[in-house]
């Protein structure tokens, strides 16, 4: 394919407000069209995500964000890399993006009709190639780093405990052995279970919520309803994954793992500049992941205060074990208290995650070199930092874990 010449860059611009028009309906053609010559990627996509709208939606913004940036693409370098992490965990290869190419381009070109005339089609063909090829490029470069473990590999489940009542772990040791490789805190891995419902297996991904070890691995995973908080009357659609894994999935069983990815972890996981980690529901598991592989580094004197919000504290995980931790500073909210949480002991503030209600001392403001990590819910996740950067922290400070779709799903 042709590289995108400068004479096509103004032809792709001109096409923005044609994907802000249409660009879902193309990427829901796409994806329809691609899925039906194509069934075997079912196992790559989100099922949930696409019953719901999520995946088609997403598609269509990083295509208006391509075509608005594709100047300067050096805008959308965290995105890149984001989605190249997410790609190599579920073992994307480039003939997989011939496939992707062929049926945008195809699907584009219905819903445009004349519009789409040769030279836009052409240029929009090298412009994907573009993409592409940088994707590759990253991609390979991933899977070289994994030291051989480039595809799904057989894990026992060695345990299953329940961390609250929705979040449960799972221990999980390699069937063949190994040794496994570490990883950075704030890392996730894909896992792949069969799915009776849709006749073919689905991957998600989950936060390793555990420091390193070369025995096994440790997902937690919260029991997914369905159900949207921002629209109660919107029908149930249950996280196909995480209810195998809650309700079929037991003890000696064996789920298949990729090795773990992810550019959300611990910048430097030995360095010494004090740590605010500010969550909600089961985005505690990468935090969790972070804390433990700091405690267990005896020369680590890191400032650490951990701030997360669950609806009670029966919902809340892994609250016994960071009470444990020395030197942790904990502060929790509480959306629904129970009669029998108490003020001051289970939690320090009612309602969701106010940053307000912090002081500053202890946000440790005062130190230029404080980072701050949030994950939850994507609305908690940009409230927190709009309210941690309102207080003076420049962004580049503050990094955040995107689930869902166009991050780390987690149904």
């Amino acid at each position: 394919m042709a590289a995108l010449t400068p004479e096509q860059i103004p032809l792709i611009k001109a096409t923005v407000p044609v994907l802000q028009e249409h660009g879902a309906t193309i990427t829901k053609l796409f994806y329809d069209n691609m899925l039906n010559a194509h069934p075997e990627l079912h196992t790559v996509f989100n099922v949930s995500n696409k019953v719901h709208g999520h995946q088609p939606l997403a598609l269509a913004g990083a295509l208006f964000a391509y075509a608005s940036n594709i100047d300067n693409l050096g805008v959308l370098s965290p995105a890149v890399e984001r989605i190249c992490h997410k790609h190599a965990s579920l073992t994307i290869k480039p003939d997989d993006y011939k496939i992707v190419g062929k049926f945008l381009l195809e699907a584009m070109g219905q819903v445009l009709g004349d519009a789409l005339t040769p030279p836009l089609l052409e240029a929009w063909a090298n412009a994907y190639w573009q993409l592409a090829n940088l994707m590759i490029a990253k991609e390979d470069a991933l899977y070289k780093s994994a030291d051989g473990w480039t595809d799904f590999r057989d894990f026992r489940v060695a345990q299953k405990v329940p961390e609250s009542d929705t979040i449960t772990s799972f221990y999980l040791e390699p069937v063949d052995g190994k040794p496994l490789p570490s990883f950075l805190p704030g890392q996730y891995v894909s896992i792949q279970v069969p799915v009776p419902q849709l006749n073919h297996p689905q991957c998600r991904q989950y936060s390793l919520s555990d420091e390193p070890k070369p025995t096994y691995y440790r997902i937690s995973v919260r029991k997914d309803p369905g159900l949207d908080a921002s629209d109660p009357s919107a029908p149930a659609h249950p996280g196909y994954v995480s209810n195998i894994l809650h309700d079929t999935v037991n003890v000696g069983d064996t789920v298949k793992l990729t090795h773990p990815y992810g550019d959300f972890h611990l910048v430097d996981p030995a360095a010494s500049n004090p740590l605010v980690l500010i969550s909600a529901g089961v985005g505690l598991t990468p935090m969790t992941s972070m804390v433990n592989t700091l405690r267990t580094a005896e020369s680590s004197t890191r400032p650490v205060h951990f701030i997360h919000g669950a609806h009670s504290s029966t919902a809340r995980a892994f609250q016994a074990h960071l009470a444990s931790l020395p030197n942790l500073k904990t502060t929790y909210f509480l959306t629904s208290p129970s009669e029998a949480d108490k003020a001051g002991v289970d939690y320090q503030h009612a309602g969701r995650v106010d940053l307000s209600k912090i002081q500053d001392s202890d946000l440790f403001l005062d130190d230029k070199a404080t980072e701050y990590y949030i994950c939850g819910p994507t609305s908690f996740m940009l409230d927190s930092k709009k309210a941690i950067v309102a207080r003076g922290v420049d962004e580049a400070r503050v990094h955040m874990e995107l689930f869902g779709t166009g991050g780390v799903p987690a149904a």
